[in-house]
């Protein structure tokens, strides 16, 4: 069937085949709602390109050829939107290995809280707990450094323990 010598060619087109295109992606796609969009996009793309209109022979092997290439682009996108979102909900994701922020503000705040009463401590003492707990030196190490016995490095780093100690409440 030739659409040439009908006055609007589109307009015979869509009511000639329209039942069938839907049918037909019904089949295909196995939804009622995307085959009507697809069948919907279709037609929208032979308005896009009206002088092709004249020209077509075959117009159900037209139409499907143009469905199969719309679903296709379709298919695609889907992917790079589920890719995309894929992307965003990995980035949401705490980071594995690094804290969240509320672990941050509890660091900050002891660290805030033990500098503070490291300063409430005679400076051996400070200076002994911070060689042990950051650097990881043993009580001999520290003496040694300090110039005294692993037993006076035991008395600074319980005084600091206490110190660091929160207040009971009264």
């Amino acid at each position: 069937m030739s659409l040439a010598a009908s006055p609007d060619p589109l307009h015979e087109l869509y009511a000639s085949h329209h039942g069938w295109l839907i049918g037909w992606l019904r089949r295909k796609l196995g939804c009622p709602e995307h085959a009507a969009d697809v069948a919907q996009d279709t037609f929208l793309r032979l308005i896009g390109s009206r002088d092709v209109l004249a020209g077509i022979c075959e117009p159900r092997a037209y139409l499907s050829t143009t469905a199969k290439r719309l679903i296709i682009d379709r298919a695609r996108r889907q992917a790079i939107e589920q890719a995309y979102l894929a992307e965003l909900a990995a980035l949401a994701d705490p980071l594995t290995g690094f804290p969240s922020p509320e672990e941050t503000l509890i660091a900050v705040e002891a660290l805030t809280h033990i500098a503070a009463a490291l300063e409430n401590v005679p400076a051996k003492a400070g200076e002994a707990f911070l060689l042990h707990y950051l650097d990881g030196l043993t009580h001999a190490e520290i003496g040694e450094r300090l110039g005294v016995g692993p037993r006076m490095v035991r008395k600074y780093l319980v005084q600091c323990l206490l110190a660091c100690a929160p207040a009971e409440p009264a």
